[in-house]
């Protein structure tokens, strides 16, 4: 009996519930992979996260070789593509993990409907998957704290070794090879992580082993290398859970086994606050699926009429990080450079796009998707809607964050500051947050594109207006 295993944002053998049942199953998987024309062509697909995507595949491809196989992979409609294949080999069955956005969700069924074999489709790619958590009267949570309070009481599910199976040797199987991303008509942008199974389950381990005891004082950092591994303020693994090359119920029994075997008080709350993210994580996904109108929309309907300026220039001078404000400048300079960005600093330019330019969400949420290697499309929607106070669970209309006093904060003597912008580097501390209030401000860098205290009270006028 031959099946036919679907990946998708799960490219690893390890803890991979759909592909162990089809190993468990069958006398032959064919492992498949389909580059859907539909998502190559989204707006919201960079060249920095496909690329990790090619390198990540030719990983699992080097891994089912050591398996005996390699990866099939197909380039076309998955409703096309996996039921030829289906009819070439005689697949009896077709095995995949679930994702919960509004597009897969609607493809899936779509394909499943039109199939003639046999699907067994499986969560995996949450620990606790939509459905699990919900209120007494069987409705979703909108608000996080309650939700991460019910999922703390859900019991979760173990991960359990790989067990070897038989994958189909493809012999005499048309596939294609993984392409380069010039052949899908993009070009190489960045230097990348490493992007395997192996190197995702090595910067889990290097954390867990000491850096997760500290991550209540570091989370916040402002990191100028963040895929270094001497010095790990935050674990960096969400590329990683992007693409399932870690699970993330493996990330979770990781941080638990931490926290059972050292004594610390302080350990043991950081690493309750790093579960929380992955909590995070989890209510992200389950808010697109139990509302998928917040894929293209605010989830607090309210907002719908809220003005945005949307002024173009100022748009472009947040991308290319030409603000005037160092730390916004600094963070949007380092997303082009490594697709990649801390979490406060994502929080801190969200609030400035939406609160100081009065630019829509929207336009944010697709930047940071064509840059950004971990673009994951609940948390990126679910962090920028919390970020515009149109989302659920989201910061108040009211509160602006204050591009130089965040600055001051997290960036003290501005050493992520000047790491990205070489034309502060010679700019005294006491200037490094504001270098226009300088007698003479460094002639290469722009002034302010606004007055801070001159759009917060914009802003608050704009909020209220649809309120």
């Amino acid at each position: 009996m031959t099946v036919i295993h679907w990946f998708r944002r799960d490219l690893r053998l390890q803890a991979n519930t759909a592909l162990q049942a089809a190993l468990d199953s069958a006398q032959a998987v064919i492992p498949l992979f389909v580059l859907d024309p539909a998502i190559l062509k989204s707006p919201s697909t960079g060249a920095p996260r496909l690329a990790f995507l090619l390198n990540a595949l030719q990983a699992l491809d080097e891994s089912l070789q050591a398996q005996g196989s390699r990866l099939m992979l197909r380039h076309g409609d998955p409703q096309e593509v996996i039921p030829q294949l289906a009819e070439e080999v005689g697949a009896t069955a077709l095995y995949f993990n679930r994702d919960y956005t509004p597009y897969a969700q609607s493809r899936d069924a779509a394909l499943v409907q039109s199939l003639t074999i046999e699907t067994h489709s499986y969560d995996d790619a949450a620990i606790l998957p939509p459905g699990a958590v919900l209120k007494d009267d069987g409705d979703p949570y909108m608000v996080y704290t309650p939700f991460m309070k019910k999922w703390k009481q859900q019991e979760k599910r173990e991960v359990t070794a790989f067990k070897r199976g038989k994958f189909h040797d493809l012999n005499g199987i048309a596939g294609e090879s993984i392409p380069t991303l010039e052949k899908l008509g993009f070009e190489p942008t960045i230097e990348l992580p490493p992007a395997s199974e192996a190197a995702a389950q090595k910067r889990l381990e290097r954390f867990v082993s000491g850096p997760i005891e500290h991550y209540a004082e570091t989370r916040n950092s402002l990191i100028a290398d963040p895929f270094a591994d001497d010095d790990m303020a935050t674990s960096c693994l969400s590329p990683y859970l992007r693409f399932g090359l870690l699970s993330p119920r493996t990330a979770y029994w990781s941080a638990r086994e931490a926290y059972r075997v050292t004594e610390s008080k302080s350990a043991r709350e950081s690493i309750e606050i790093w579960v929380n993210e992955l909590i995070w994580r989890d209510f992200y996904m389950h808010i697109m699926a139990h509302f998928p109108h917040v894929d293209k929309g605010n989830f607090r309907e309210i907002y719908n009429d809220l003005q945005w300026d949307n002024d173009e220039m100022l748009f472009k001078a947040w991308q290319d990080g030409q603000t005037g404000y160092p730390l916004i400048d600094a963070a949007m300079r380092q997303l082009k450079a490594v697709g990649w960005m801390p979490n406060r600093a994502r929080m801190i330019v969200a609030s400035f796009l939406t609160k100081d330019l009065l630019v829509d969400w929207r336009k944010g949420e697709r930047h940071f998707m064509q840059c950004l290697i971990d673009g994951d499309p609940a948390a990126n929607n679910g962090g920028w809607q919390w970020a515009a106070g149109t989302g659920t669970d989201a910061q108040p209309y009211f509160r602006i964050f204050n591009p130089v006093s965040q600055s001051e904060k997290f960036d003290p003597d501005g050493t992520y500051i000047r790491h990205w912008i070489p034309e502060l580097r010679a700019v005294p501390d006491k200037f490094i947050h504001a270098p226009w209030k300088m007698d003479e401000s460094p002639q290469d860098y722009p002034a302010p594109v606004v007055d801070h205290a001159q759009a917060r009270e914009r802003t608050l006028e704009v909020y209220k207006a649809v309120r």
